[in-house]
């Protein structure tokens, strides 16, 4: 990905370069310079009818969002902020699998960039560091047609050249960057074009059956360790012990074996920061 562009005044004909027609995930790439919301937008252009693995990317998020409504922030033109619209062939069952994929794609094509980034998966889908920074985080939505899952966005958010010196210090010492980790900047655009392609294999895999939990458990944040997670209603502590088919997370707690769905991991003995 030679020449494609990496500093922060990327033009949307620059952004298209990452593109690649003959690929169903990023066919076509959509660049806002603002936008409110990228998985916005992405449900958008499905209801439109348009082509399944269009590509939404902006510069800058007025409205962005992450899991249980945080609000998700960045500065304009330093990181990848991006929404991908799908219409997987997937049961609901195996729904939870495509955030999986989804956070190995974007782990495979951080490491692409930066082959020195050590980065790890933090059930359910964020990247992190191994001492627990967050370098990036998904946020899967869908729309299920009875047992069938019918629609997806996954949106994600990638630091990218926004320097831990210029991050506000509420976040300088919970999350990464990749040109920290790089040494120097890192294309934008050559990260999605890594990310899109990674993403299209991750789904044509799934699709076909496979599934990526062997995968995760090379690359667990979390496995043997001992964790808190926070259900909503209520605390649990244990130790993860692995994942099941449909890629929940099995906890080994003082009573017994709990097999979680969904969670907020807010503790995790070994690790210095646990980023939210």
């Amino acid at each position: 990905m030679d020449g494609l562009p990496d500093n922060a005044a990327v033009t949307s004909d620059e952004w298209r370069r990452a593109a690649d027609p003959g690929r169903r995930i990023g066919s076509r790439v959509e660049h806002h310079a603002t936008i409110a919301s990228t998985n916005d937008r992405a449900w958008q252009l499905l209801a439109d009818g348009q082509p399944d693995g269009l590509a939404v990317v902006a510069d800058l998020q007025t409205a962005g969002r992450g899991r249980r409504g945080r609000a998700w922030s960045s500065p304009a033109g330093v990181n990848l902020m991006t929404s991908v619209a799908l219409r997987p062939r997937l049961p609901a069952a195996r729904a939870g699998l495509l955030g999986i994929a989804a956070a190995l794609a974007v782990r495979d094509a951080c490491s692409s960039l930066v082959p020195g980034a050590d980065l790890l998966v933090k059930w359910p889908n964020d990247v992190v560091t191994p001492d627990g920074r967050k370098m990036a985080g998904l946020l899967l939505e869908t729309r299920l047609d009875g047992a069938e899952l019918a629609e997806a966005v996954i949106g994600m958010g990638i630091n990218v050249n926004w320097r831990a010196a210029d991050m506000p210090p509420e976040l300088a010492n919970r999350a990464a960057s990749l040109c920290d980790q790089a040494g120097s900047e890192v294309s934008r655009v050559a990260l999605l074009a890594a990310l899109l392609a990674a993403l299209d294999r991750e789904l044509a895999a799934l699709e076909h059956g496979d599934s990526p939990i062997d995968r995760l458990g090379a690359v667990s944040a979390l496995e043997g360790r001992d964790v808190s997670i926070d259900l909503g209603e209520r605390l649990v502590e244990g130790r993860v012990v692995g994942y099941t088919d449909e890629g929940l997370l099995q906890l080994d707690t003082d009573s017994g074996l709990q097999t979680l769905a969904i969670g907020e991991v807010v503790a995790v003995r070994g690790l210095e920061r646990v980023p939210g």
